[in-house]
């Protein structure tokens, strides 16, 4: 499965919930697919995505929005593993992490990730949280359903391929803008679910 497919169907099943999206490929390749209010994307905040999609989760806990999504990657995961314990401790019920697993560092011509090795699901699951597992698009669809369902915290680690999608165009926006506009989604959601458009 390739990045961008899985994102796709993050992106198919996540329209009405708050996604934070972690740097460089991830960010650019879900813009590509759907650029959307909802989506927070961190640029240049490798390892960041758990812990604010932690924090948002906590913060709407009393709120409609029934779940928040992390779109995480193995090399941002590492860069910040103790987003895993955090959540097994806090127990956001509203927090569900797409891991998109590709055991290298993309941004660094491929060099490797420990995850061939340490399985980041097993690390999941040694902290508290439900984890799920995908190796197609058809699974990872099925295991973010089934997590949308579940009390939190959720993980679903995708195994994805190595390599970016073609043709997909640098993020340039600046992130006071996407943060601007995340905002002002985030709130509109709270404050009249049911008059959300996307």
């Amino acid at each position: 499965m390739r990045r961008i497919d899985a994102l796709r169907v993050v992106a198919d099943l996540t329209a009405e919930l708050p996604v934070v999206v972690t740097c460089a490929a991830s960010s650019r390749e879900l813009a590509a697919v759907a650029d959307r209010p909802n989506h927070l994307y961190l640029l240049d905040s490798m390892g960041l995505a758990g812990s604010v999609a932690t924090g948002i989760a906590l913060g709407l806990a009393d709120t409609p929005v029934p779940k928040v999504i992390a779109v995480e990657g193995d090399g941002s995961l590492l860069m910040n593993p103790n987003v895993l314990p955090t959540g097994g401790f806090l127990r956001p019920d509203k927090l569900v992490m797409v891991l998109l697993d590709n055991a290298v560092y993309g941004a660094t011509a491929n060099l490797p990730t420990y995850s061939d090795d340490i399985d980041l699901g097993l690390l999941a699951e040694a902290s508290g949280w439900i984890v799920h597992r995908a190796a197609d698009p058809e699974e990872l669809a099925a295991a973010l359903s089934l997590a949308r369902e579940l009390p939190g915290p959720v993980l679903v680690h995708a195994h994805i391929e190595v390599g970016n999608a073609a043709n997909v165009p640098k993020l340039l926006e600046d992130p006071v803008v996407i943060g601007r506009r995340f905002q002002d989604w985030l709130r509109a959601r709270i404050e009249s679910p049911a008059e959300v458009a996307l």
